[in-house]
């Protein structure tokens, strides 16, 4: 059986049909590579895309999709209702059929390398990925969003795993990992109490066990 991993990267971008479909074409465009699925909200500004491939097709089309983002959108006049650091805010990788974790592991890593190299994006690894504790869980990363960490990446404690120890001016920062499937959504409440969706969230989410 031939190896097959999902990538599902988000973008920072869910109002501009222009924009999204350059980045998901550079997807499209790769050999050996299948766009499942992506979806956009404009309230978040964001658009999730999902494919699955051979690995190094996979990370291939991830990183052109990374680099079509980086050209494309401006962080320095993004705005939206979801957390993120960069044009391409998160970088993925799930084991399909016949790949382990650990393969991913390597994927992501050689990915957020070849992203700080090439692009002068900084990257940080998150989840099985991750190269520091404290960088595991993703909310953790993108602590203070792209405008707090602006400042805090200069630090040794926020410092990206590759590349600069700046923003990149336009594109930010991305966070690349490996982790298991998951199932993620969102729900509308007839309440205006946001402390009644924390609740919940801290109820039903993985992240809280």
């Amino acid at each position: 059986m031939a190896k097959l991993v999902e990538c599902v990267p988000n973008f920072s971008e869910g109002q501009r049909p222009e924009v999204i479909n350059a980045i998901i074409d550079q997807a499209r465009a790769v050999p050996g590579v299948k766009v499942l699925d992506y979806s956009s909200d404009p309230d978040h500004n964001r658009t999730v895309l999902t494919f699955v491939g051979e690995p190094q097709a996979a990370k291939k089309a991830a990183f052109a999709c990374c680099a079509k983002a980086a050209e494309l959108i401006d962080m320095e006049k993004h705005k939206g209702g979801h957390p993120r650091i960069g044009a391409t805010d998160v970088i993925p990788f799930i084991p399909v059929a016949d790949m382990t974790m650990d393969e991913c592991v390597v994927l992501a890593h050689e990915l957020g390398k070849e992203i700080a190299e090439k692009l002068s994006i900084p990257s940080f690894f998150y989840e099985a990925a991750a190269k520091r504790p404290q960088m595991k869980a993703l909310p953790d990363v993108r602590k203070g969003e792209y405008e707090g960490l602006k400042e805090s990446i200069k630090t040794p404690e926020r410092a990206p795993d590759e590349g600069p120890q700046a923003m990149h001016p336009k594109a930010g920062a991305t966070v690349v990992g490996a982790r298991p499937f998951l199932v993620a959504f969102n729900i509308t409440l007839d309440t205006p109490d946001v402390s009644i969706a924390k609740k919940i969230a801290q109820t039903i989410r993985a992240a809280k066990g």
